[in-house]
């Protein structure tokens, strides 16, 4: 039965085992992995009547590259790829041997019918499928135009990197010697929740995980919180029992976008990850601290990944426009004045423009290569410049393809509650310049005008109050404004209250007041004293024959100062103010 399956002992290391779906013999060791991807492609040869569950390359696990390779050959016995031994150890390029009646020698050819490590890393697919496909057919590769390059993908997707050598940006957290970049090194992978904004690299270190996992025989699966269900999870889990407990092998599950599952859904994970059925990788733009369960967070480690540095987008965007043979000019260069042979139409990029947009992509590394790829498309589509055989990109290209800065700013995040504390802090430290600053980064974010108002009138009375009455009358009319006009007119009537607000003396005497008061009822002990009876109303003859308003002075009457308790006899000579 182990033989069969293909389940390795201590001594079937060369041992070959046919595939009980497409017949293929291949060695012992590399069969569960066959089998992953042999099970849900579409049927290509083999043994007939042996039928497989039709299912897209992303779906089934298996790379795009291996599509087109199987449809070179209709017959059963398609030529298998070998790694011949030498000296140095086993060849990184694939060879096609045709394959031969099966004999013991065919032990040594170490036949696998997966493709070659690089086969995983989506910028090596098209080159090597390229190159095998050119040995088949006896044509030389052929290299491809700018525009088919764009084809297809976004560029950032493309451009995704394969390896933690090409991953840029995270040396706080990813750098050399760091805890994590050893523990994925070694593939010694913890429960962990990736944070961060949109473009940081979330996406891509789960991306370069999956490779490694691959790599080490063990099982990755991937999940949106967008699309999936409880069921696709509790599926993944079975799936993941049935792995270790069969197999011996690991999974892996990445869960993008973790924060949309609700409580209960996240619930479904704690035993799981507790006992080791699963290694969970969540990613989230939103503070996990408040849409993460507590119980689940104690079980994963927060890795915080930052925003983007201008310096690693400018390597991020050089990479991309080597990698599309764009060639950069600086300020003192000319297109065509490099010395090498160019085509008559060459590409040419400013390096001022790729500064440009490093600076106005706010760390987003996706809104970068798709605002490159949009500036570049631009340019094939309008055709040769006048004066010239060749296209340039400028400055003036990445603006009017962006159109404005891309700022990052949420109304219901984290982002929110972080700039209206430093538009109340900078107020209160009586800073004009770094006030309007946060108000223009809500505005334009997209937040709400009557937000922001009520919030300024908040502020006339916690932080001003009595040292300025007029402030409170400001900030209601502002609000007032604001309501009447709304955006984008209203934003200079903000502007006005923060600058009246941040100017004003500040006082904090009705704050701090009010709050021993309330610090004074909670910490009461008992019921509350009533009130005493020469402050209650009498309005009746009940209530005034029970002595309600019975020795109340009224202080108009008199001229000079009365003497009089106003507080009930436990609270007499407590002090607020």
């Amino acid at each position: 039965m182990d033989d069969a399956i293909g389940t390795p002992t201590d001594d079937s290391t060369d041992k070959l085992v046919h595939c009980p779906v497409c017949d293929l013999e291949l060695l012992a060791t590399a069969i569960n992995s066959h089998l992953d991807n042999c099970l849900q492609v579409k049927p290509i040869g083999g043994v007939a009547g042996k039928k497989r569950r039709l299912s897209s390359p992303e779906d089934s696990g298996m790379s795009e590259s291996t599509q087109p390779l199987k449809r070179l050959s209709n017959a059963p016995n398609f030529p298998l790829f070998h790694k011949p031994k030498s000296s140095d150890g086993p060849s990184e390029e694939p060879s096609f041997a045709a394959q031969s009646s099966r004999t013991p020698d065919s032990k040594n050819k170490h036949a696998e019918s997966h493709m070659p490590s690089n086969s995983d890393c989506p910028q090596k697919q098209g080159n090597w499928l390229l190159q095998s496909t050119s040995l088949i057919q006896g044509d030389q590769p052929k290299e491809k135009s700018l525009a088919e390059k764009l084809d297809g993908k976004p560029l950032a997707d493309k451009m995704r990197p394969c390896s933690l050598q090409d991953y840029m940006g995270q040396n706080k957290v990813l750098g050399e010697n760091t805890m994590l970049r050893t523990l994925l090194q070694s593939n010694e992978i913890p429960s962990i929740i990736l944070w961060g904004p949109p473009g940081c690299g979330k996406t891509t270190l789960a991306h370069i995980i999956a490779k490694n996992a691959k790599n080490n025989n063990n099982r990755f699966v991937t999940l949106s919180a967008t699309s999936a269900s409880t069921n696709d999870v509790r599926e993944v889990i079975k799936q993941a029992q049935n792995e270790q407990r069969f197999c011996k092998r690991k999974t892996i599950l990445f869960v993008d976008e973790i924060h949309r599952f609700n409580k209960t859904q996240q619930d479904t994970f704690l035993p799981h990850v507790e006992c080791g059925t699963i290694t969970l990788i969540g990613a989230t733009t939103e503070n996990p601290s408040f849409q993460i369960n507590n119980a689940l967070l104690s079980r994963c480690r927060v890795i915080v990944l930052e925003k983007l540095s201008v310096e690693a987008m400018e390597a991020i965007l050089m990479r991309a426009v080597e990698s599309l043979g764009i060639r950069v000019l600086s300020e003192d260069q000319q297109p065509g004045c490099s010395g090498s042979n160019v085509s008559e139409t060459a590409m040419y990029v400013e390096q001022k423009a790729l500064t440009t947009l490093a600076h106005l992509c706010d760390g987003d590394a996706r809104t970068g290569l798709n605002g490159l790829q949009l500036s570049v498309q631009a340019r094939l589509a309008a055709g040769k410049d006048a004066s010239n055989h060749d296209m340039v990109i400028k400055e003036e290209h990445i603006k009017e393809g962006l159109q404005r800065s891309h700022i990052l700013y949420d109304r219901a995040g984290e982002e929110h509650y972080n700039c209206i504390s430093a538009l109340h802090k900078s107020m209160r430290g009586s800073d004009q310049d770094a006030s309007l600053y946060w108000l223009g980064r809500m505005l334009e974010g997209g937040e709400d005008p009557l937000y922001v108002a009520r919030r300024l009138v908040r502020f006339a009375s916690e932080d001003i109050g009595l040292a300025d009455p007029l402030a409170l009358p400001q900030a209601v009319s502002a609000y007032q404004a604001c309501h009447f006009i709304g955006m984008p007119e209203c934003d200079v009537i903000l502007a006005q209250c923060v600058m009246y607000l941040t100017r004003a003396p500040k006082s904090i005497a009705v704050y701090s007041a009010y709050g021993k008061v309330k610090a004074c009822l909670k910490n009461h002990k008992g019921p509350l004293p009533p009130v005493p009876l020469h402050l209650r109303n009498a309005p009746t003859k009940l209530m005034k024959g029970l002595g309600y308003g019975k020795g109340y002075k009224y202080n108009p009457k008199y001229s000079e100062p009365v003497v009089q308790d106003y507080l009930p006899p436990e609270m007499k000579g407590i002090k607020f103010v």
